[in-house]
Formats: structure tokens, C-alpha cells, sequence
């Protein structure tokens, strides 16, 4: 490992050029969804407590969906390492293909899953109908989701995320006004509630896909990358995609199921408590998400690195990357312990004084608080997570972290409220002991070493020498 000054600060800006980028999409992201949750937490308690649970069932399946097709970022990355440009354009096209398949898949969901699991859920019956709708129309639009993943992946593999960046940022300024506009019923648009707020995510998710599509398509790229001559299905890339692409998207989509079931149990709690913890889902995703970004980010340059056949390289890259998301994180948590109400006030309707949600916010401060205890864990996790998939590490992780999800988070939490009767506070301990064994999990497994002797490309596992 490099251990001069020059070498340190080259892969301190390697990391900020890959990743700074990708954090600013996925805040982009955060603030699209953030301000979703804040128009319709002054728009009506129903809304908010319906929106939460609905959207991260349905951000669950595009998780598991758009991850596989996302994973094409991994192979991207290394063939771009090994010098092998000729690989990616087919690359390219076997993440379209897998994302038409998902289309099919969304649509089923719609039709025949929306009623059973909110049903399920046993949240109140003006909640339920509203979370239906809410998860309908995210449901019939999420191919766009799957797309951007697949498409996004064609610039992040190579290191060029600048593109991803700017689209998003794009969506995110145009999904504003529009939810805005369709949440409320202003400048001339109907006054839509929940729906109004789907329908401008998807309007924004179009947005976004069709400018990756038209900057991937340049004649540049077509006549470097082949990308109309290496349209055809390649089965045995197409395998490779899944062997590696769906344990690896199941690791995060276990994750995600963890805290959908987590929701869906502390609706039983009651309507407040569902609300206060709503609240802070939402809130705890502007630090979540920039994890999101950076865990991408470093997966690329370790899949490069590796494709060099440089681990050592890798290595320097992850730790430097840890130093930097972790001055991020620590700014965070002084604003959720040291501010809870002011960040929770964003949350209070207009013309209310916060004694009308007086129980909501004494809830959401505790909450918080516990919030800031894991978040230093939890950008770890993200962290070496990211490296162990950049590798194609995926099925160790796939198998710990749904192990860790049924046994340190479901079960508890449904044990808790069912036989117990947890509060909200306690249940929230429990993803606290569940966000630590992840980190104690990948922090393990990356000091294992195992990932740094890994590929996903052509000639499987090879051992690498810096």
C-alpha cells in the first residue's frame, strides 16, 4: 500500500472524483424523496404514514430488480480495468434486456400483490387505501427505475460519473415544482394527494432515463464500445450477470426487507408512532443515501483495481474513502443529537403549532438520537460492503445479512410487539443491535482478504499480485 503524501493524495482524489459525484445523485435522490415526504406531511398524517410503508415495499422489489441490473456497473469495471473495452457494449445490453424482463415482473405486482400486503400490514383502513395507490403507480413506472440502474452503470463502471450526477440533479429540479404542483393542486394542475406525488417520481425517473440513454447512444461511444454490434443476447454473460448479480442485490434487498417489515410492525404500535417513525425513516435516508453513493462509487474502483490485477490499490482506495464519508457522517449526527427539533420542525404543517404534534416530535427526538448511535456503523457496513461487491464477493454477504435481517431485526422487533408490547423506542434498539452485527459481519469478512483474489470477468477467481 502506497504510504508517501503524493500517493495518499492521489487516491484521496481518485475517491472524490468517483464518488463525490455519485453522493451528489444519490443526495439528489434524498432530497427528491425528502421534500415528497415533507409536502405530504403538510399535506395530511394519513398521507405520511401511508407513503413510507408503501414506498420502501415498493423501493424493496426495484432494490432487488434495478441491483441486478446495477451489478453490470461490476463487470463494466473490470473489464475497463483489464483493458477490455470490447466487453462492454455487450455488457450494456445484457442489463437492457434483464431490465424489459423486470418490467414484466412490476406489472404482476401491481395487478396482484398491492391488496394482499397492505391487507397484511393491518394499518387503518384510510391508510391502507392510500398506500395501494401510492405503491400501484410506483410499481407500473418502475421499469424506468431498473433502467437508470442499468444505463447509469455504462459511466459509473468506467469511472465517469459527472453524467449520472447531472441527470439526477436534472430529475430532482424537475420533480420539485411537479410534486409540489400535483401534491397541492396549484399553477393550474389537479389537486392529487398521494398520487400526485408517484406520479411526479415516475415523471422524474423518465426524465432521467431518456438523457442517460441519449449520452450513452453518441456516435463516440457507438463506435468505440461496438454498442450496434454487440446488441445480441450472450447467455453465457447473461448467466455470469445473475450468478454474481442476484445474491449481491439480494444482500441489499435483505437489508431493505429488514426495515419494510420493521414499518410494517410498528403500524401495529399505533397511527402516532407509525408516524414519528415515518418521519425519521425519511430523515435518516439524507445520510443513508450519500452511503449509498459512496458504497457504488468504491465498487467501481475496486472492480478496476482489481481488473488491473492491483488489490493493494483497493485497499488504499476503501480506507480513503472511510475517512471522508465519516467527516460526513460526523456532521450529520451533531445536527440529529444536538438540533432533533429544529430537523423534525421541517416535518410540521404550516398554521400548526408544534404542540399539535406534540407526541410525534417527543417520539421523533429519541428516535433521532438513536439514529446518530448507529450511523458511524452503518457507513462502515456501506463501505466495506461496496468492496466486497466491486470484487463479486456476493454470496457470503447474500446469506449474513438475511441471516442477520430474520434473526436480529424481524424477529425481534415482531416478538417484541407481539408478546412484549415494545414501544417505539425499543423496537428502534433493535435496529441499532442489527445496523452493529452488520458492520461487526462485512468489517470480518473484508479483513478475511478472500475479495482481494476475486473476479466476476472471464477466467473467474485468479489470484492477483500488486
Amino acid at each position: 500500500m502506497p504510504t508517501t503524501t503524493p500517493h495518499r493524495q492521489y487516491y484521496y482524489r481518485d475517491v472524490l472524483r468517483v464518488c463525490l459525484p455519485l453522493v451528489m445523485s444519490m443526495s439528489a435522490t434524498t432530497v427528491m424523496e425528502f421534500t415528497d415526504r415533507v409536502f405530504l406531511a403538510n399535506y395530511s398524517i394519513n398521507a405520511i404514514s401511508a407513503v413510507a410503508p408503501a414506498g420502501i415495499t415498493a423501493f424493496l422489489f426495484m432494490a432487488l430488480l434495478g441491483g441486478i441490473a446495477g451489478y453490470t456497473q461490476v463487470f463494466i469495471a473490470q473489464y475497463h480495468g483489464a483493458g477490455r473495452s470490447e466487453r462492454i457494449g455487450s455488457t450494456l445490453w445484457q442489463g437492457i434486456y434483464f431490465t424489459l424482463f423486470s418490467g414484466i415482473i412490476f406489472l404482476l405486482l401491481s395487478v396482484f400483490a398491492a391488496e394482499p400486503i397492505f391487507r397484511l400490514a393491518g394499518h387503518p383502513e384510510e391508510v391502507r387505501v392510500l398506500e395501494i395507490t401510492y405503491f400501484n403507480i410506483l410499481c407500473r413506472g418502475a421499469i424506468l427505475h431498473v433502467a437508470m440502474s442499468a444505463l447509469a452503470a455504462f459511466f459509473t463502471g468506467r469511472g465517469i460519473t459527472r453524467p449520472v450526477m447531472f441527470f439526477h440533479v436534472l430529475g430532482t429540479l424537475i420533480n420539485i415544482p411537479l410534486d409540489y404542483a400535483l401534491i397541492f393542486g396549484v399553477w393550474g394542475f389537479p389537486e392529487m394527494g398521494v398520487k400526485g406525488a408517484a406520479l411526479a417520481t415516475v415523471a422524474a425517473w423518465l426524465l432521467i432515463t431518456v438523457l442517460l440513454a441519449l449520452f450513452i447512444f453518441t456516435p463516440i461511444n457507438i463506435k468505440r464500445y461496438n454498442l450496434f454490434n454487440t446488441w445480441r443476447f450472450d447467455r453465457d454473460l447473461f448467466l455470469r450477470l445473475m450468478k454474481f448479480g442476484i445474491p449481491g442485490s439480494l444482500q441489499f434487498t435483505l437489508d431493505i426487507l429488514a426495515f419494510t417489515m420493521f414499518i410494517l410492525l410498528v403500524g401495529r404500535i399505533g397511527k402516532l408512532e407509525l408516524a414519528a417513525t415515518n418521519i425519521v425513516i425519511s430523515i435518516n435516508a439524507v445520510a443513508f443515501m450519500p452511503s449509498i453513493g459512496v458504497s457504488q462509487g468504491i465498487s467501481a474502483l475496486v472492480g478496476q483495481a482489481l481488473g488491473r490485477g492491483q488489490p493493494g490499490q483497493a485497499r488504499a482506495l476503501t480506507w480513503r474513502s472511510i475517512h471522508l464519508l465519516l467527516i460526513y457522517i460526523f456532521c450529520i449526527d451533531m445536527a440529529f443529537i444536538f438540533f432533533p427539533e429544529q430537523v423534525l420542525g421541517l416535518f410540521i404543517p404550516e398554521g400548526h403549532s408544534p404542540m399539535a404534534y406534540g407526541q410525534i416530535l417527543e417520539m421523533g427526538v429519541v428516535l433521532l438520537r438513536i439514529v446518530a448511535a448507529y450511523l458511524f456503523f452503518d457507513a462502515l457496513y456501506m463501505i466495506f460492503s461496496g468492496v466486497l461487491k466491486g470484487a463479486g464477493d456476493t454470496r457470503f454477504m447474500m446469506w449474513s445479512v438475511g441471516l442477520a435481517s430474520l434473526f436480529l431485526m424481524i424477529a425481534p422487533v415482531y416478538i417484541g410487539i407481539s408478546s412484549f408490547g415494545f414501544s417505539v423506542e425499543q423496537v428502534w434498539y433493535c435496529v441499532l443491535v442489527y445496523i452493529f452485527s452488520l458492520f461487526l459481519i462485512v468489517s470480518f469478512r473484508y479483513r478475511q482478504g478472500k475479495w482481494q483474489n476475486m473476479l466476476v470477468i472471464e477466467g473467474g477467481l485468479t489470484h492477483r499480485k500488486d
